[in-house]
């Protein structure tokens, strides 16, 4: 009988994991990620591939690209998400069997004599560092190289390699895998996880075996052909070790034949099942979020210091001084304006390009909350990385059900600085279409280059469709309403009247960009540590799971980008520079180009693998979406943030 717990303790076991997500000791804060099973003694489990994989080219490719053994029921691939096929993942059943607790060395099969062509594909699949994922009960499989005195956790084993000094290369035919099983006993109802995050109790659990573990020692064994091929799939062979002659090792050659064989052992574990993915999310770098956290709070008190001197010490005793004087001496003032005051009859002139600003502005609040909103949800547990390609998924849908807000702020911007709702509509279709269409336009590209690769990662015609589906049927149609909603809100209204003749602005010595652009500067500083970690998890394969410590890098950066904005207006105001719109936006918002300038930097230094003009540009490509949206969030804080502040400065002071 399965019941689900009651919300209120739902709610409470959520507050107390993201309490514990931030503290530094705990190592995993996600829930598990999917029922958990108990296996009975001597039961059949079947192990699953993923697409094959590279840091050096970042290009994925089916396993059975490759001649592999394939299971004698077919190939069938397993249902996938949206994110998973986003992600080029295409996960198939394979031909290795386990039996729960029974130690075994298992005979696949002998290939056909490699043709010339399938040689030159393994090695260069060899060469370029192709790994292949497996999967057994929801778990990667793992291995462990040693390198320079460490031990170094890796995800999937290699296709094949090339020993240092030598012309040949050597396939991977022998897999000594090591399956940890925790004994469990059933003890009346247990709380579980499933794949959706939500609570559930069994009461009919059995007893049995619960899989805790997935390791694997790559072998290259040659195995003598002809005793090989009499036997069938799944006979008993003897088990052997990893050969360390190359002589006895599996070379690939045309027309060579290879044997697959594979041998298990189990291994009885401590580990319990809730905790079986920590040895995937191992934070070794815990002192290094928390420096990246300090350091982010000392940019955002040392700007919180220059805002507060900004608005106790210079703005509100500029107004206080301004209302206790009587209207003579009002007015006498008003003829010996200074610094901001000039500008009163020009503060609030239309922008250049004030549609694309609306737009822009009303796409970083969607993206904006797209991200919080995911960030939250990962750091409660929902988008546990056991549930492949949620996290795309649940970023996809909340940015669709989002334009209604960006409808809404887009078109209010828009009646603001218009006074009419006159050509909203063109504002609602542009708020919609700007982002994703220029998201859709690079991934097209990208996507051509991947057909011709013939590559896992180049999304199916029928993807193209539907996602064009939904972005037409949802998030457009959801943006006008949007829009309508912000026609019929409330105006906000200009405290001062612009003039007809717009004022001159003084010339400065230095064009005021180029301190808008370092500006951009201080943003980047509270993120770019995290921002490593991310790169790291995506380019490298590794699982990226502290979304505590980035929903606090988050919320300090957009602290930090409304100070810096804020800032940077004030400073302009104060030299008569009354074209703040788009200086405010960008002030924040340049924050992209030390995103992307460090993603170069990233690839050259970091990413020394990757290579080939097909890796960089996806690498590029891939990395111009990132920076975008970050320009477009960013930017959007920082101008609303501004134009609230210029719309308080000039409504606190009466001047004519």
């Amino acid at each position: 009988m399965v019941a689900k717990m009651p919300a209120s303790q739902w709610i409470s076991a959520s507050l107390l994991v993201l309490l514990l997500s931030l503290h530094p000791g705990v190592r995993a804060f996600y829930l598990p990620g999917t029922f958990m099973h108990t296996y009975t003694p001597g039961e059949e489990i079947s192990a699953k591939v993923n697409s094959l994989t590279s840091i050096e080219t970042e290009v994925p490719f089916s396993y059975y690209s490759l001649p592999y053994c394939k299971p004698p029921e077919g190939v069938k691939k397993s249902a996938e998400n949206l994110g998973e096929i986003l992600m080029g993942d295409q996960i198939d059943n394979s031909p290795y069997r386990f039996h729960v607790n029974v130690n075994e060395s298992v005979y696949l099969c002998t290939t056909d004599p490699l043709t010339k062509e399938q040689a030159e594909l393994l090695k260069k699949r060899a060469r370029n560092l192709y790994q292949v994922n497996m999967i057994l009960d929801n778990l990667p499989v793992m291995r462990f190289t040693e390198q320079n005195g460490m031990m170094i956790q890796w995800t999937g084993f290699p296709v094949g390699y090339n020993p240092t000094g030598s012309n040949e290369d050597y396939i991977i035919n022998h897999l000594k895998f090591r399956v940890l099983v925790h004994p469990y006993q059933a003890q009346g109802d247990v709380v579980v996880t499933s794949e959706d995050g939500v609570a559930m109790v069994e009461s009919d659990r059995k007893s049995g075996f619960q899989i805790v573990g997935f390791e694997v020692v790559p072998c290259s064994v040659r195995r003598d052909v002809e005793a090989m091929s009499k036997l069938k799939m799944y006979d008993k062979v003897d088990s052997v070790n990893c050969p360390l002659e190359l002589e006895k090792s599996q070379q690939i050659r045309e027309n060579e034949r290879i044997t697959f064989t594979y041998q298990v052992e189990y291994v009885k574990s401590n580990i319990r099942w809730p905790s079986r993915w920590d040895a995937y999310l191992k934070m070794d770098g815990a002192k290094v979020h928390w420096f990246s956290i300090m350091n982010s709070m000392m940019v955002v008190f040392f700007l919180a210091g220059i805002v507060f001197v900004i608005f106790l010490r210079t703005v509100r005793r500029d107004l206080t001084r301004y209302e206790e004087m009587d209207k003579e001496a009002q007015a006498q003032m008003n003829e010996e304006l200074s610094g901001w005051k000039l500008v009163v009859g020009d503060v609030f002139r239309e922008p250049c390009c004030s549609k694309l600003l609306c737009v822009m502005v009303a796409d970083g609040i969607q993206i904006l909350g797209m991200a919080v909103v995911t960030i939250v949800f990962a750091a409660l547990g929902f988008l546990s990385p056991a549930s492949r390609g949620m996290l795309l998924t649940g970023m996809i849908i909340l940015y669709l059900f989002l334009g209604i807000i960006a409808g809404y702020v887009g078109v209010r911007i828009w009646r603001t600085i218009k006074g009419t709702s006159e050509g909203w509509k063109s504002v609602a279709w542009l708020t919609s279409c700007f982002f994703p269409g220029i998201v859709f336009i690079i991934l097209t590209v990208l996507n051509f280059i991947l057909w011709g690769k013939k590559s896992t990662g180049a999304l199916p015609i029928s993807l193209f469709f539907t996602l064009l589906a939904l972005w037409f049927c949802i998030s457009v149609p959801l943006t006008l309403i949007g829009g309508l909603l912000g026609t019929r809100a409330a105006s906000i209204d200009y405290p001062v009247r612009t003039n007809q003749i717009p004022r001159e602005i003084p010339e400065r010595k230095f064009p005021s960009w180029l301190l808008v652009l370092g500006a951009g500067t201080l943003p980047f500083g509270t993120l770019f540590i995290e921002l490593f970690f991310i790169l790291s998890s995506i380019w490298l394969g590794r699982f990226y799971y502290v979304f505590g410590f980035l929903f606090i890098v988050l919320f300090l950066m957009v602290i930090v980008c409304g100070e810096v904005s804020l800032v940077l207006t004030y400073m302009h105001l104060c030299v008569e520079d009354w074209k703040w719109w788009w200086k405010a936006f960008f002030a924040s918002g340049s924050v992209a180009l030390y995103v992307f300038l460090y993603s170069v930097n990233y690839l050259v230094f970091d990413l020394r693998s990757l290579s080939g003009p097909v890796a960089a540009t996806l690498y590029l490509g891939y990395s111009l979406i990132m920076a975008l949206a970050i320009m477009l969030s960013t930017g959007a804080i920082g101008f609303l943030l501004s134009f609230y502040f210029v719309h308080y400065l000039f409504s606190s002071v009466k001047i004519d």
